[in-house]
């Protein structure tokens, strides 16, 4: 019985505290180094366009929500640079999961 209360706490402490993004790209000097899932080929142009007009380092992760895409950006990325992200950022390429009703 002390078995099964152990692999359920494994399964829980899994689901909570695994980071768990859709998509996750790495840049460096702007450039895109790294990409771990689904990237749209338009956003990619875009990204690369932003990297060759601002040089930076760091990290964006894209998690999917109930409510949509959420982007979230390591401390390194300028504040400019993320709203630049944003903007060009396709909401639609990334599904909402479940069925969401018009009120």
């Amino acid at each position: 019985m002390v078995y099964v209360i152990l692999i359920a706490a494994a399964i829980i402490f899994w689901l909570i505290v695994i980071d768990r993004p859709v998509v996750k790209i790495t840049f460096s000097d702007g450039h895109i180094t790294k990409v771990k899932g689904h990237l749209p080929a338009k956003f990619k142009h875009n990204l690369v366009e932003i990297g060759e007009k601002n040089s930076f380092n760091g990290e964006l992760k894209v998690y999917q929500q109930r409510t949509g895409a959420k982007l979230v950006f390591s401390k390194q990325v300028p504040k400019s640079v993320q709203q630049r992200i944003r903007n060009v950022f396709p909401h639609q390429g990334f599904k909402v999961k479940g069925d969401r009703k018009a009120r």
